[in-house]
């Protein structure tokens, strides 16, 4: 655990020193704040004490940052073989990749914080659905984890940042957009395989305040899925190595 601790510490400090920290939190809440606010279908248009419209914005905002931060996970240390000498201290291969996954979800995680200005400004202002906001906020945390796991593993298949970014992109916008229209467009079962498969479905259901246990099953899947999958092609790195 303490291994785990350090590596997601040591990539904070990087992310902040890079300056892509302060960049991810600023530019997420000014779009954010800019489209729930003040443009298009905003909160004062759709007259409704809900963050419906924060959670789409927020949904399709992180969908584009997040592979921007995982896209140097694991390349980095692949492109400057220092993947070999991490390993050669007491760090396994789980330690070292819930580390660089726990780093980038605490920097989501402080991206997100400053938002609540926006739930606590709707509870002033009228009667909010705080199980709708919290469960959507949930949502938004279980989206962001399934994205991180499958940058982290785009990052391990090669020692590109831009393959490793346009990697989690395409993966992604099958499961983030493309299997809902799909779905919307099928009928019968093959409608429900692919509703089922869509991130935009799952989602909608956590943000709309409903509590189903098949939403969380199919974020962890993702979630499980990325990590391990991360875990076993670094493995059949080193062994060819």
């Amino acid at each position: 655990m303490n291994q785990i601790i350090q590596i997601a510490k040591r990539e904070l400090i990087g992310f902040f020193d890079s300056l892509m920290g302060y960049v991810l939190i600023i530019m997420f809440l000014g779009f954010s704040g800019f489209f729930t606010w003040l443009y298009g279908d905003d909160i004062f248009f759709i007259g409704e004490a809900n963050l419906s419209i924060f959670f789409k914005v927020a949904y399709w905002s992180l969908f584009f940052f997040i592979p921007s931060l995982t896209m140097r996970s694991l390349t980095g240390e692949l492109k400057g073989g220092t993947l070999e000498l991490l390993l050669t201290k007491p760090i396994s291969y789980w330690q070292l990749i819930l580390g660089k996954f726990t780093s980038t979800f605490v920097l989501i995680f402080m991206a997100l914080t400053p938002s609540i200005i926006y739930y606590l400004s709707l509870w002033s202002i009228g009667s909010v659905d705080h199980p709708a906001v919290i469960l959507g906020y949930i949502g938004l945390l279980m989206m962001s984890m399934s994205y991180i796991a499958l940058g982290i593993f785009c990052s391990s298949i090669t020692e590109s940042p831009v393959i490793a970014l346009l990697s989690t992109l395409f993966i992604g916008i099958f499961f983030h957009q493309i299997f809902e229209t799909v779905a919307s467009s099928s009928l019968g079962l093959a409608g429900s395989i692919f509703s089922s498969l869509s991130m935009f479905t799952h989602f909608e259901s956590i943000s709309r305040g409903i509590f189903d246990l098949q939403d969380f099953i199919y974020f962890f899947s993702i979630i499980i899925f990325g990590l391990y999958a991360s875990k076993e092609v670094l493995v059949s790195r080193n062994l060819k190595a």
